[in-house]
């Protein structure tokens, strides 16, 4: 047997070549826009996306894809070249195109596009859409950041385990249509889907082929197209740019670093993260700086929202530590989540800040609960100390956003969790799943363990998202709850809660 792979031959490995990417995101405008051969009708059924928004532009994405459930994960596209053309406009009929161009959609990357506009106005709303041969996709909303800024809203959503329930949640968030949505992550689910078993959305049925762990490129692809199938994911999609993070289960259940709990040997799982991370660029809109070298790729990076807020997305798994052997290990100075380069990257960003808000929006929650849930941030104390100081140490009042946990809670970080009269160095609002885990309820034998520290707040078990304003004088937020996501996507929203938190005073005040 061959010996595993390098990290250096796995962009070799992947197809993947300069050129490839180049034509993934963009084509010369002389570029032919007919198609060498045919595509099949229904090549946006997994419809369109805009992310990583800038003043002055954003990411759009689309995948073809007229078979997105096809067994060998290819779509129902052949191994061939499509040019995919795309506008851009300041009115939803594209009376006022301000933007044209061409992109590539290559085998390589799924047929799927990625062209990174530019040259916009800022805090401007636009409309897009894709065109391939006579085939028009549906048409996506998005916005530009502003220069300076007085408001801007965003929903945070995490863990959507497709086969646990349906979609009211992004239902509510098209409906609503913030000006951003955060996405904190396990965006799919890499278990097998087992009718009579796992799969609790009902009136539905999936394949054999999806009844295993998900391991190879093509296994991950369909696992996207089947959650990416839903009409309320790609209605949340089409109406708002995305900011997108990761968690665990885009590659496998706590996993860290190039360690998996199941015990697949290091050399051999990087294989898997590596084919795990193209897939998750090829089915988001993010942008070329976000592109997998084998299992390396940055999703940490950086919006400033004018002065308003400085927003800092995180990765909570590919740089930290391992779970830790014992009670000394976990106690260690030098353990880190983020890594000693991410580290930094956070601090340095805090510190230079001049916004009125610093939000920090990663996977796991940073409030301290227990010492046993060592796969979250209680797993690493000595970290979590450091960037406690470090949002204390900020010219502005900080905000965490995580997910993960299938529940929401609103919480005040304390400069020390050991002693609750410390000062509160910031707010931390974990958002509910969209629909992992099933119906869930008001309350449950976890409540407990939350509620007994004074400086949480807030506890609810069911689905959900959390919709959130910025002002220049005080945040607000609304933890928004649904009945039920097993039966069908028809629950109505309920407000669970509300609070405010004033810029003069990170704390959090129930409305």
């Amino acid at each position: 047997m061959p010996p595993p792979p390098s990290r250096r031959t796995f962009l070799q490995l992947t197809g993947l070549s300069a050129a490839s990417v180049a034509l993934g995101v963009s084509a010369p405008a002389t570029a032919d826009a007919t198609p060498g051969r045919p595509v099949p009708s229904g090549v946006f059924a997994l419809g369109v996306a805009s992310g990583d928004p800038r003043p002055d532009g954003f990411v759009l994405w689309t995948r073809l894809a007229p078979t997105p459930l096809a067994a060998d994960g290819h779509g129902g596209m052949r191994a061939h070249h499509v040019p995919v053309q795309y506008e851009v406009a300041e009115d939803e009929r594209f009376r006022r195109v301000v933007r044209r161009g061409l992109a590539i959609a290559t085998p390589e990357l799924a047929h799927a596009v990625h062209p990174e506009v530019r040259g916009l106005r800022p805090e401007r709303e636009y409309f897009y859409r894709f065109r391939v041969g006579t085939e028009i996709s549906p048409v996506g909303r998005t916005r530009t950041l502003p220069v300076h800024g007085s408001r801007f809203s965003f929903a945070t959503a995490s863990c959507q385990a497709w086969y646990h329930g349906y979609f009211p949640a992004y239902r509510d968030i098209a409906r609503r249509a913030p000006d951003a949505v955060f996405f904190l992550g396990d965006y799919i689910y890499e278990y097998g889907i087992v009718a009579g078993g796992n799969l609790w959305r009902q009136g539905v049925t999936v394949g054999p082929e999806h009844g295993v762990e998900i391991e190879t490129l093509e296994q991950y692809r369909l696992r996207y197209s089947l959650f990416k199938t839903d009409p309320d994911l790609q209605a949340a999609h089409a109406v708002a740019p995305w900011l997108n993070s990761w968690d665990d289960h885009e590659v496998q259940n706590n996993y860290g670093a190039d360690n998996s709990i199941y015990g697949i040997p290091p050399e051999l799982f990087v294989h898997r993260r590596a084919v795990a991370y193209r897939a998750f660029y090829e089915n988001l809109p993010i942008g070329l700086g976000s592109l997998p070298k084998g299992p390396d790729t940055q999703v940490y990076r950086r919006y400033d929202v004018g002065t308003l807020a400085r927003l800092n997305l995180i990765d909570n798994r590919q740089y930290r530590d391992p779970v830790p052997k014992d009670d000394a290990d976990q106690q260690s100075a030098t353990r880190t989540m983020l890594g000693a380069k991410q580290e930094q990257w956070v601090y340095d960003g805090l510190r230079r800040s001049r916004a009125t808000w610093n939000v920090l929006a990663g996977g796991v929650v940073l409030t301290a609960i227990t010492d046993d849930r060592i796969e979250q941030w209680d797993g690493y104390p000595a970290n979590r100390r450091r960037l406690l100081t470090a949002m204390r140490d900020a010219a502005g009042p900080s905000i965490m956003l995580t997910g993960d946990i299938h529940r929401h809670v609103a919480a005040e970080l304390k400069a020390d969790f050991a002693d609750p009269s410390s000062p509160t160095v910031g707010v931390e609002l974990v958002c509910s799943s969209i629909g992992s885990d099933g119906d869930g309820a008001d309350t449950d034998q976890y409540a407990k363990d939350w509620l007994q520290h004074p400086y949480v707040k807030f506890y609810n078990a069911r689905r959900g998202y959390v919709h959130t304003t910025l002002t220049r004088s005080e945040l607000t937020a609304e933890f928004v709850t649904f009945p039920y996501v097993e039966t069908d996507a028809n629950a109505e929203p309920r407000v669970a809660a509300s609070f405010r938190s004033p810029v003069d005073s990170p704390r959090l005040e129930a409305l």
